[in-house]
């Protein structure tokens, strides 16, 4: 999901675009980019997953006037690129949107911060506690980061998108509308983690070694 026009306060706007400049800021700093560089496969993956959910988010639906409904695989993207190349796709993604004159360009880092920052954070974190905590099992990875991981980042992306239009919304339209967005998430939250564990579940059978979040090594051959 993502905001389709502008229907927050530009105060809130502008603080949106600072904190999603900080985040991709952050990940660039951190991303061995000398790695991407030198790998030419990794960089043609990267550009044609890119490309394939620019694709996809063209198969959207018009809930309201100010959002539009479509998924995200923002989690696929992270578990498969890591967090900052997943940042960087999705980015594009959202500049690609507003090209093509979906999205108004005010909305860029607010879309950004709800479509990439947030569910990326939400994969990181459980990937971690996956790595950390639980049992090295690929089945484990495999629901716990992409089946159930999908779900959650999508519930707290448009918990975010609600709490962005109570905060900063300018009309009191809008305001009678966050109910009916709000009642779209229990669609949105199995759709997101049926396709996601679904191409997790293809990339993990058949390339594992695309999925950079993923030791094979450790969940396959030691067992």
């Amino acid at each position: 999901m993502s905001f389709a026009a502008v229907v927050i306060e530009p105060w809130l706007l502008i603080c949106c675009a600072v904190l999603s400049l900080a985040v991709l800021g952050r990940a660039a700093w951190l991303f061995p980019w000398q790695r991407l560089e030198k790998d030419r496969p990794l960089q043609h993956r990267l550009l044609g997953a890119t490309l394939f959910v620019a694709l996809l988010w063209q198969l959207r639906a018009q809930a309201v006037d100010w959002l539009t409904l479509h998924l995200l695989l923002t989690v696929l993207l992270t578990l498969v690129f890591t967090a900052p190349l997943a940042l960087l796709a999705n980015a594009l993604v959202n500049v690609a949107m507003i090209m093509l004159g979906k999205v108004a360009w005010p909305l860029l880092g607010v879309n950004v911060l709800v479509t990439g920052v947030v569910p990326a954070l939400v994969t990181v974190g459980l990937w971690r506690l996956v790595d950390r905590r639980l049992p090295d099992n690929l089945f484990v990875y495999l629901f716990v980061c992409g089946f159930f991981g999908a779900a959650l980042a999508t519930l707290m992306s448009g918990l975010c998108t609600v709490g962005l239009v109570l905060v900063g919304a300018t009309s009191p339209e809008v305001l009678r509308l966050v109910h009916d967005h709000a009642l779209f998430l229990p669609l949105l939250m199995p759709s997101e983690a049926f396709i996601t564990g679904m191409l997790l579940s293809l990339l993990l059978v058949y390339h594992p070694h695309w999925v950079m979040t993923f030791d094979s090594h450790r969940y396959i051959d030691t067992k």
